[in-house]
């Protein structure tokens, strides 16, 4: 008979007690949440029940069958161990002799960063049926979008896309800090979500990145370009990452046109967030396939002035951005 097919991984928001569980993934917000919601429901179910914390790092032989063990009033009890990436040899054997056997009303929860390191257990844990909750890194503009959105519907808010894309844009660089934002905003204002709210809460962080400077170049308007990069240089940003916003820019038109060339869907297919493929296609119109070619190997000659090649960074990005407007109206 074929192997019984694994259940698919969970989201943090659905995980939930079981006998094993593993969190696996590199992003420690989602995986800190999926913990603390294990635990929280496992309190709401027996408050009296018995929570102890193993780092895997420091981890002595027998410690979990210790804290496993049944008890003299027979409360459950909960384990979370941390760090399996780091576990010592002596928690790998013990993990092993606890998954093949789990004691009654205990809850084993283990956190694996999915590092080569502990791979195996955790693989261990998935063919002893654990569930496995997704702790996946959120990097691309389309995940980091959904997870603006889920969070202010699960605080019962609704947000307009100009206003999620805004924040993404000012606090996307981390996830906890675009968590804190979500919770701010929905702290401090009521209602919708709107453009203006995140303009006030975070409009010069916006103004003053090279999101905003891309933008305008990519529709021609060099002028406005021009002003915001100067802001965005008098605020305290590093040409690199100006210039790495304007090859992310030319990039995301680059896959838009393609994708509309072979058929694909750049959402589904390539990862991008809604709002940029309306956006692409439109800023689409003002070019040609020559002027984008021209556009990309002149921010490629910044990229590489920026970063040591040439004697003025600041010159060399003001003048790929005067380059990418100079194209986008090329047509």
């Amino acid at each position: 008979m074929p192997p019984a097919r694994r259940a698919p991984a969970v989201p943090w928001t659905d995980a939930t007690p079981a006998p094993l569980v593993l969190v696996t993934g590199p992003e420690e917000l989602l995986a800190e949440r999926a913990v603390e919601r294990v635990v929280r429901l496992a309190r709401e179910a027996d408050p009296e029940v018995e929570v102890s914390e193993l780092e895997a790092a420091a981890y002595q032989a027998g410690t979990l069958r210790v804290v496993a063990s049944p008890s003299l009033f027979a409360e459950r009890r909960l384990v979370v161990v941390a760090g399996l990436e780091a576990a010592t040899d002596d928690l790998l054997a013990d993990l092993t002799e606890h998954v093949a056997e789990p004691p009654p009303d205990v809850v084993l929860v283990v956190r694996h960063s999915g590092a080569p390191r502990g791979r195996k257990a955790a693989d261990a844990l998935r063919a002893a049926g654990a569930l496995v909750v997704a702790a996946d890194a959120v990097k691309r503009d389309a995940d980091k979008t959904a997870f603006v959105t889920d969070e202010l519907r699960r605080a019962g808010r609704r947000a307009e896309p100009a206003a999620i894309r805004a924040l993404v844009e000012a606090c996307g660089s981390d996830l906890r800090e675009l968590a804190a934002a979500c919770a701010q905003l929905v702290a401090d204002t009521d209602g919708p979500v709107t453009a203006d709210v995140v303009a006030r809460y975070y409009g010069g962080r916006v103004e003053a990145t090279g999101f905003r400077v891309a933008d305008a170049a990519a529709v021609g308007k060099a002028g406005e370009a021009v002003a915001l990069l100067r802001h965005a240089l008098a605020t305290g940003s590093d040409p690199v990452p100006l210039v790495a916003a304007l090859a992310a820019k030319l990039r995301t038109l680059v896959k838009v046109g393609a994708a509309r060339g072979q058929g694909l869907d750049p959402v589904r297919d390539l990862g991008l967030a809604s709002w940029q493929v309306d956006r692409a296609r439109r800023e689409l119109a003002g070019w040609t396939p020559e002027s984008l070619a021209a556009a990309i190997a002149a921010v490629a000659q910044a990229d590489a002035e920026v970063k040591g090649a040439g004697r003025d960074p600041v010159f060399a990005v003001e003048r790929a951005v005067l380059a990418v407007a100079r194209a986008a109206g090329a047509r």
